[in-house]
């Protein structure tokens, strides 16, 4: 049953939704249009809005903008925010709308740490369970990390696992460290990374960033499963569908992804 709600709330509200979209202030008729609703009808509500503080009116242009309580109301929802739990929910709904193995995985002290695992049904021969620690240099969890984190925080990691393959301690298809950089280079242009048979035969994998309100990645959300079953061409619909799952958690930690 729907709850009743106050129509000129939502109708009101509408104006504040118009500016939160619009990088810039707003002249009263562009921002009356943006909301479906005449400048008559639209300046009673702002007058409202700057009394509480939602919205300000520069004197010099007398263009609208959002004010200093909308602000702070939107920090204050950022700050009680909790990237793991929302990723939690988005990634159980991702799991049963694809049918793969999804996993949840964040940077920890040792490198990219696997926090949350969905299981399909589909069988995966993979040792990956909660607190399991991916390549950086290898894995696609790790590649995302590897690709968004500030160099400075995850070299020494990349660096020790290379020395690590180099020495023969794990598979022998070890990519060079050009090729690193340029696997990096297109992960960021396409906001995702893929894994075909490595660094587990015979399991592929796409892993997808979400990223906080200040552009930084905090999780990679992973999804896996046996190669015969799983494609990894580009117009994937799993790679896909992975990608807007990352992107509506990115965008309800308060990511914009710039322009």
């Amino acid at each position: 049953m729907a709850q009743r709600g106050i129509q000129s709330v939502e109708v009101g509200g509408q104006l504040l939704v118009a500016l939160a979209r619009e990088p810039r202030p707003m002249m009263l008729k562009d921002l009356a249009q943006a909301a479906g609703m005449t400048s008559a009808k639209a300046h009673p509500y702002l007058v409202s809005f700057a009394r509480l503080g939602l919205v300000e009116q520069d004197p010099a242009t007398g263009r609208y903008e959002l004010g200093p309580l909308a602000l702070e109301l939107g920090l204050n929802s950022l700050q009680r925010l909790d990237p793991v739990r929302l990723a939690s929910a988005a990634i159980v709904e991702l799991a049963e709308s694809i049918g793969q193995t999804v996993a949840l995985a964040i940077w920890g002290t040792h490198g990219p740490t696997i926090i949350r695992l969905v299981e399909s049904s589909l069988p995966v021969h993979v040792n990956l369970r909660t607190g399991t620690v991916m390549s950086p240099v290898l894995s696609a969890t790790g590649r995302v990390f590897s690709a968004f984190l500030p160099a400075a925080r995850i070299e020494p990691m990349v660096r020790a696992e290379f020395e690590r393959l180099a020495a023969g301690d794990g598979p022998q298809a070890v990519p060079t460290r050009r090729q690193f950089e340029e696997d990096l280079a297109q992960v960021r242009r396409r906001g995702l990374a893929r894994a075909t048979g490595r660094p587990v035969p015979g399991v592929n994998a796409f892993s997808a960033p979400v990223f906080d309100h200040m552009g930084r990645v905090v999780l990679v959300i992973t999804v896996l499963g046996p190669a015969g079953q799983f494609s990894t061409a580009r117009d994937s619909p799993i790679g896909a569908a992975l990608q807007r799952c990352a992107q509506d958690v990115s965008s309800r930690l308060g990511y914009r992804a710039a322009a």
